[in-house]
């Protein structure tokens, strides 16, 4: 078994382990009887014996101790273990059952340098704060709005300039999410997703063993092993010039690997979609960049 397999057998038992914890059995049908339970959650007998296969090969695939499980195996786990849609998603990455990648898809990780292109359309979305995101959250390029709304992304160096660190570490941004928490929790699980399609980079571990080290609420959802696919929904603020704002955001995927758009929106008349553009009136009015430069951050090199 490479370190690879080793690495992912290893965070496959973790994510079992994590949900066996949150299912009990009354939710799957099974009398709650039998010696006291030491554990929250199903036994392995009992996940075994829902998934229809024996207790000592579920046993192995927990301690880590299998590459990975066949599809028909992982799908009755997720039926006994009563898994959504991402979980499901992120249990077959975890055992190596993702689809083959595209030809064209480059092998090595995805570059950091966004297409002038893309900048160019982050200048034209003069109205909607809007952010490249790589897989990791962190911010590649931005336009004015979204350094209006949620802080100068060019006064970090590059490696801070991630949404998830920020989310834990920055007092300033914990203050502008109304729901901390739920935005927090789900930058978790938006990256605890992404990163098991690829083997990732050094940057996230590195991230992980930061945010780890410094936040306990960081340790512990990460250690939860929840899972999201990052798509679409609502984030509320309270902004220090431009008051509440609910805001609508989606995540586009671009055509370079790795990146993502992601634009916030307000219905028109809303007082949230008066309140961005007063924003956006207030970031007109500051020195712009020199002819030649974008506004969509400092360009990254190859």
């Amino acid at each position: 078994m490479t370190s690879r397999d080793r690495g992912r057998s290893n965070d496959l038992g973790a994510f079992l382990r994590a949900r066996r914890a949150e299912v009990t059995p009354e939710q799957v049908g099974l009398p709650a009887v039998g010696h006291p339970r030491r554990v929250a959650g199903l036994r392995r007998e009992e996940v075994a014996l829902l998934a229809a296969i024996s207790t000592e090969y579920y046993t192995r695939l927990e301690q880590g101790r299998l590459a990975g499980a066949s599809a028909a195996v992982l799908a009755a786990l997720a039926a006994a273990l009563r898994l959504d849609d991402a979980q499901t998603s992120y249990l077959h990455r975890l055992a190596g059952r993702t689809a083959a990648p595209p030809r064209n898809r480059p092998a090595e990780r995805p570059a950091s340098r966004v297409p002038d292109r893309t900048r160019l359309l982050l200048d034209n979305l003069r109205d909607t704060p809007a952010m490249v995101l790589d897989s990791t959250m962190s911010v590649l390029a931005w336009n004015t709005l979204a350094a209006a709304l949620y802080g100068d992304f060019s006064a970090l160096a590059p490696a801070e300039r991630n949404l998830m660190r920020l989310a834990f570490l920055d007092p300033l941004m914990r203050d502008l999410y109304t729901d901390w928490e739920d935005s927090a929790r789900a930058c978790v699980a938006y990256v605890r997703m992404d990163a098991a399609a690829d083997t990732p980079g050094p940057e996230l571990p590195a991230l992980v063993g930061e945010l780890s080290a410094r936040d306990a609420d960081f340790r512990r959802w990460w250690a939860a092993h929840d899972v999201a696919h990052k798509t679409f929904g609502t984030k509320r603020y309270h902004h220090p010039v431009a008051g509440d704002l609910t805001l609508d955001w989606q995540i586009l995927a671009l055509p370079g690997p790795g990146q993502s758009l992601m634009v916030l929106t307000a219905p028109t008349g809303t007082p949230s979609h008066r309140a961005l553009r007063l924003l956006a009136s207030r970031a007109s009015n500051r020195p712009q960049p020199a002819p030649g430069h974008l506004a969509s951050g400092p360009p990254d090199t190859p």
